[in-house]
């Protein structure tokens, strides 16, 4: 029988994953970092991140914005600002405008009741603060990128995004290491 690369998991559980992204994150241990993790999957990530960092823990919502008829195909995806980063392919596929706009209000509406639902009241200062984006899985990265855009405009010194799980276009290819986005040069259109 072959065997596949995916078929091995690289690690056996979340907790596992963690400890794994934590110490290539070691850098920034006693700067007080934020880590902003993104419901549900991400948050015991988060939390063993930030621990082993003497960081702090807050969630970055953020909803993928479902096609028209389709929920579950992916357009792109909203943040609490109610920002949209649109995937790809999505012009491409021919939904109404009207539509979209329709799902994207729908989606800031339910985030708003998140907040709410999930006891957050004021959100962490991230303004000249190194941010660690915590995701565990990353596919067309429409949630992450509008992650990215609610903390980049709040002013940090540095974005750093993390992943338990990514495509390969999410590594740096001249280093074959996760991508680091400093805040001042990341342009949220050409990222992947």
């Amino acid at each position: 029988m072959d065997h596949f690369a995916w078929e091995k998991p690289f690690f056996k559980n979340r907790e596992e994953a963690a400890q794994l992204l934590a110490g290539r994150l070691v850098d920034y241990k006693g700067e007080n970092p934020l880590v902003l993790a993104i419901p549900h999957g991400a948050v015991p990530i988060g939390r063993i991140i930030a621990d082993e960092l003497k960081g702090e823990l807050d969630v970055v919502l953020v909803h993928k914005v479902g096609a028209p008829g389709n929920l579950e195909l992916a357009l792109g995806a909203v943040n609490e600002s109610g920002e949209y980063y649109e995937g790809h392919y999505a012009r491409s596929m021919g939904y109404p405008e009207e539509k979209i706009q329709t799902e994207i209000q729908r989606q800031v509406k339910a985030l708003k009741e998140k907040r709410k639902l999930y006891g957050l009241g004021a959100k962490s200062r991230v303004d000249k603060r190194i941010v660690i984006l915590v995701d565990d899985g990353i596919a067309t990265a429409s949630t992450m990128m509008a992650a990215i855009r609610e903390v980049r405009r709040k002013g940090p010194l540095k974005v750093v995004v993390v992943a338990a799980v990514a495509p390969p276009e999410a590594m740096d290819p001249s280093t074959r290491k996760p991508m680091r986005w400093p805040s001042s040069g990341l342009n949220p259109t050409s990222a992947r």
